[in-house]
């Protein structure tokens, strides 16, 4: 009897030790890549600006929940785009002996790490010191669609002459497609370790939509390494559904033209909820449905996307 009780004790220990271990320390990170650029470090977050001698236009680039900044990189590869690409808060950076670059302007945010206002402090930052056109787009996939909104409602006047794209995007009182119960979120950090090992697996195969790309497979793969830490996971899935619960259609107001991208077949959100928040961002934003297109249109759907405008007259 009293083994019995000596033995679970020490479970009641181990367990949350273990657990707190397992939440804090550091993965490993997939290989990185090169990066003709600079980066800009901010805190535990990193801005990328690709080399481009003489821009036509800007884009800035915010990915989303566990996915990395190489998101963007294939769809604007056009060589006279400047390309500025932010990434996460503690999240790891998929660059190859980065070159950094002194950022005077630099501040930290204020807000707590893993949070969508975070980010979207940061975001802010590059729109405000980097951009080298007039002609700006600022593009958030998934939880950049929410940190784009957010970093709008931060600095509206940044916004009055940019163009926004929300792609599947993180919306006011919109919901994701399964939610998490308070059980699964605290076994997290032992579930982890098992996506690490099998990314792309028989339970999760909806998720991703067609996987023929091989270059989406890459990238895909490293969803579950792109966090530095568990602990940075849950702070994003807790704020994702606080922030969509917390703010409502007004949100919108703060951004003058975009357009919103409502997958039909999102097996991350919901599209339903979706499409709902999005039809409420009229006439501010164009709502665009696109039946059968799985949560990543940038992979799966690029026809799609609307056209970067080119500046008009020979300069």
């Amino acid at each position: 009897m009293f083994v019995a009780l000596g033995v679970l004790a020490g479970v009641a220990v181990a367990v949350p030790a273990l657990r707190a271990w397992l939440m804090n320390r550091v993965g490993t990170p997939c290989p990185g890549e090169s990066f003709d650029g600079h980066i800009y470090r901010i805190g535990k977050s990193v801005i990328a600006e690709r080399r481009c001698e003489q821009p036509r236009a800007t884009v800035i680039g915010m990915h989303g929940f566990v996915a990395d900044m190489r998101y963007f990189t294939h769809h604007y590869r056009d060589p006279d785009l400047q390309l500025i690409l932010v990434t996460s808060c503690d999240y790891h950076l998929p660059i190859t002996d980065p070159r950094e670059q002194p950022a005077p302007w630099a501040r930290e945010p204020a807000e707590p790490d893993g949070t969508i206002a975070h980010d979207a402090a940061v975001l802010v930052q590059a729109l405000e010191h980097l951009p080298r056109t007039d002609l700006v787009r600022v593009h958030g996939h998934s939880r950049g669609g929410a940190v784009v909104l957010e970093a709008a409602k931060q600095r509206p006047d940044l916004f009055q002459k940019v163009e926004v794209v929300l792609e599947a995007p993180v919306l006011p009182q919109a919901r994701p497609y399964k939610s998490l119960t308070s059980v699964q979120l605290w076994l997290l950090p032992f579930l982890i370790p098992l996506w690490r090992l099998a990314p792309i697996a028989r339970h999760n195969r909806g998720a991703w939509g067609p996987l023929e790309d091989s270059r989406k497979r890459e990238l895909i793969m490293a969803f579950p390494t792109n966090p530095k830490r568990v602990a940075t996971m849950v702070a994003n899935l807790l704020d994702i559904t606080a922030w969509s619960q917390k703010h409502d259609a007004s949100l919108f107001r703060n951004v003058r033209r975009g357009t919103v991208l409502v997958p039909g077949k999102d097996r991350v959100l919901e599209s339903s909820s979706m499409r709902e928040s999005a039809l409420r961002a009229k006439p501010e934003f164009d709502v665009v449905e696109l039946d059968g297109c799985s949560h990543f249109v940038l992979w799966d759907r690029p026809d799609a996307m609307p056209m970067l405008a080119r500046p008009t007259g020979n300069g």
